[in-house]
């Protein structure tokens, strides 16, 4: 079972899908009333149709609630059921075509909030992020993630490359992006029942997940750039994953 915990959530469309999605465990919030945004006018009648208290508060106090000032005038406090452990893995991998995105130490909140985005966009069944030194699930993310934190199932592991395993052994077949080798990404049968794992920023895929992945491939990089972000270079692989099943 999912740990409960309360957390912090701010800006307009993170609030609102945890609105929409799960208004029962949003324990108050926090409004600044000099913003007239029709968003946020629809985000107070969500509040009262759902009883839920709220506070006006000014733009000097919301920015010491959440510690940002990229709050969009609002925040809510939020018992959040938290995310998905090694134990709850194996639900995801029984669909025949079951598709996966492993993050290997992400760190910039947001990169892992735009990978997020995109994972719920092209249909991910989950995304698997590991404990130590990666980013976890913060109001950063959340804000990024437009909502997707609340759509996308994210799994949290203690051993990344143990979990990589478990997929291999569900029958997943799993595929590692690294610049280093010659395959090209659009050379790869992404069919099927398929993990795709994305490295850390700068760095790359770690060895041991290297070395665990089925095959590697990389984005052909025309230009004199060598490498692109990693949020974008995760949108390029999962929708030319989807292209490839439609």
């Amino acid at each position: 079972m999912k740990p409960v915990k309360e957390e912090l959530i701010y800006g307009v469309h993170a609030v609102e899908s945890a609105l929409f999605n799960d208004a029962a465990n949003v324990l108050t919030a926090w409004l600044e009333p000099s913003k007239q945004d029709k968003r946020l006018q629809k985000i107070i009648e969500l509040l009262n149709d759902n009883a839920i208290s709220f506070e006006y508060v000014d733009k000097k106090s919301l920015d010491k609630i959440t510690k940002s000032p990229r709050h969009q005038g609002v925040a809510i406090r939020y018992k959040s059921p938290g995310l998905y452990g090694e134990k709850e893995l194996s639900q995801f991998l029984d669909k025949s075509d079951s598709l996966i995105l492993i993050l290997d130490g992400i760190t910039d909140p947001h990169n892992f909030g735009a990978c997020l985005r995109t994972a719920d966009a092209v249909g991910v069944d989950c995304v698997i992020i590991a404990k130590d030194k990666a980013v976890g699930i913060t109001p950063v993310v959340r804000k990024v993630a437009s909502g997707a934190v609340d759509t996308v199932p994210v799994v949290q592991v203690t051993n990344l490359a143990r979990s990589i395993k478990q997929c291999q052994a569900a029958g997943v077949w799993v595929y590692g992006a690294a610049g280093e080798t010659e395959q090209s990404v659009y050379q790869t049968d992404l069919k099927g029942k398929t993990a795709i794992v994305m490295g850390a920023e700068e760095k790359g895929l770690r060895r041991l997940t290297r070395e665990t992945c089925d095959v590697l491939f990389k984005i052909p990089m025309q230009g004199k750039v060598e490498s692109l972000n990693v949020s974008v270079a995760t949108a390029v692989i999962l929708y030319e994953a989807v292209r490839q099943r439609m």
